[in-house]
């Protein structure tokens, strides 16, 4: 069986990059991309090579960057640029193949198994030359890892930055990849990171050396997929282009203008954002099963809390009232609240049957609510999404409430995708 190639492209500090085409005349200045400081969503989205030297790092405040960089440049993003520049290069991309899979607007892996032989003398040699193709059709430059599957290319990408390939082998990875540190690994976040350190795994060596059992029970089902990771293993295929990944959860949040502090703002934020995962389960045909709610106080503590639904549902009323149980069981009134995200999970294209009892009111389906909803859903497929909503949103300055008559067109990339295990 001939050996798989995977490419993972990783364009390098993308959102920096492509704002500094329209100024090259900081190319040589450190440069981060921010959201708006007034409407408090000031944290770098991007930064550029001269920044990230000085310790300039992604999603940290715009204050923390500055003390460490106070002439950092600071350049307001352009999401219809950076779709632009996304489109052409995932173009550039499938001449080669047709299995791309964007695994976000920077980043995408190519298998080229089957069609690599046609356009260059080797795996590498074909990733130099997409890194010059893109170069010289944008502007921009991408690192490129080359493997024998998705997780080490997507290492190696990250191993040589910037305008780089690394070439990762099943004669070279242990000497490439076991040395670094395991939060290098896809999908370590900081809670599994803490984790893995308490186990003494500081390295991806020690953690394709740890008995996988011990993972599993630290880190559930996640300490599965990470053993077979470091070791290796894995073999998810690369979708071909265009082909849609099942929706794992969907999700809305907001950092808000002030901070919350009473109930009644609480309740009214979280309705506005369970009405508009709500609309988005519905436009997906999906039925929830369980709520996820994420709350970042002034403070930047951030908790995350789960609760299953005792029916499944796409209904805003039902997902806002789990909402708020889990915020009255972990918040106290007055304490203040920056952002909030509720999330829906289990997703089903099909609501699940409830088990009926003789003893008590089961939950039942409400067509009357199902019916407003989605007069609701029409309404602002015609007029905006900011076209109708509940009065006590719109009394509030949440940030949440504006209203619009202009009519506009829902695109899938606004339907937030909650990476997990390949």
């Amino acid at each position: 069986m001939a050996e798989r190639w995977i490419l993972h492209c990783d364009c390098n500090s993308f959102y920096a990059s492509v704002e500094l085409l329209s100024h090259p005349e900081l190319r040589r200045r450190p440069v981060a991309v921010c959201g708006d400081p007034a409407s408090r969503h000031g944290i770098v989205l991007a930064k550029n090579e001269p920044a990230k030297a000085l310790g300039v790092k992604t999603a940290e405040t715009i204050w923390q960057a500055k003390r460490k960089c106070p002439d950092l440049v600071l350049l307001a993003p352009h999401r219809e640029r950076y779709v632009h520049y996304y489109k052409i290069i995932n173009e550039i991309y499938c001449r080669c193949t047709d299995r791309v899979e964007p695994f976000s607007i920077d980043e995408s892996w190519l298998d080229v198994t089957g069609s690599w032989q046609l356009f260059a003398q080797s795996p590498g040699d074909l990733a130099d030359r997409l890194r010059a193709q893109v170069r010289e059709a944008t502007g921009l430059t991408v690192s490129v890892g080359v493997s024998f599957n998705k997780v080490f290319a997507k290492l190696g990408s990250d191993y040589k930055k910037p305008d780089a390939t690394t070439l990762i082998t099943r004669e070279n990875f242990r000497d490439i990849l076991w040395p670094l540190p395991a939060r290098d690994m896809l999908f370590v976040g900081r809670s599994a990171a803490e984790k893995l350190a308490g186990m003494g795994i500081a390295t991806i060596g020690d953690l394709a050396a740890a008995d996988e059992r011990a993972l599993a029970a630290a880190l559930g089902k996640l300490g599965h997929t990470l053993s077979r990771y470091a070791r290796g293993l894995d073999d998810a295929p690369v979708r071909r282009w265009g082909e849609k990944e099942p929706v794992k959860s969907v999700g809305s949040g907001r950092t808000f203008p002030h901070d919350l502090t009473t109930a009644a703002e609480v309740r009214s934020a979280l309705a506005a954002l369970s009405d508009e995962v709500a609309a988005r389960l519905r436009r997906h045909g999906l039925w929830a099963g369980a709520v996820q709610l994420t709350v970042r106080y002034a403070s930047l503590q951030t908790i995350t809390r789960q609760q299953r639904l005792a029916m499944s549902t796409h209904l805003a009323r039902d997902l806002a009232g789990a909402a708020w149980q889990l915020m009255a069981a972990n918040w106290r009134e007055g304490t203040p609240v920056r952002m909030l995200t509720v999330t829906a999970q289990s997703l089903a294209d099909q609501p699940a049957a409830v088990q009926q009892s003789f003893f008590e009111d089961a939950p039942r389906p409400d067509p009357r609510r199902e019916k407003l909803e989605r007069s609701l859903d029409a309404i602002r497929s015609k007029y905006g999404k900011g076209a109708i909503g509940a009065g006590s949103i719109l009394q509030k300055d949440l940030g949440l409430g504006r209203l619009s008559m202009e009519r506009r067109e829902e695109e899938d990339e606004d339907d937030q995708r909650v990476k997990g295990p390949l």
